[in-house]
């Protein structure tokens, strides 16, 4: 589908009405009107894989990968984390936040 070429057909209509001229605009190439997406793996949950990790404990230094700058908790589709850890992580943000491990905002 992204290889065929379309001809689209502009006709002027601003043009005198003794001069008609028609150009013709050709799209070579749709594939630089949409975006490619770099890679279709799928994410794989970072506490899944590592088997010695029974909790996360609110005290891992690793909590900071996954808070933004602006202190807001990153969503599990662009971390990769399953929902079970994801629900987990929440917890232990919020209890590192109430202890000033991390901060509420990125101020």
């Amino acid at each position: 589908m992204a290889e065929k070429i379309e001809e689209l057909e502009v006709v002027e209509t601003s043009a005198p009405a003794t001069e008609e001229k028609e150009d013709k605009v050709v799209v070579a190439d749709k594939k630089k009107f949409y975006k490619q997406h770099k890679s279709n793996k799928k994410k794989v949950c970072i506490f899944c894989e590592d088997k010695n990790c029974k909790f996360i404990d609110y005290k891992d230094p690793r909590l900071k990968k996954f808070v933004t700058e602006g202190g807001k908790i990153i969503p599990s589709r662009q971390t990769g984390t399953c929902s079970h850890h994801q629900r987990e992580l929440t917890v232990a943000i919020k209890r590192a936040r109430n202890i000033a491990l991390l901060p509420f905002s990125g101020d």
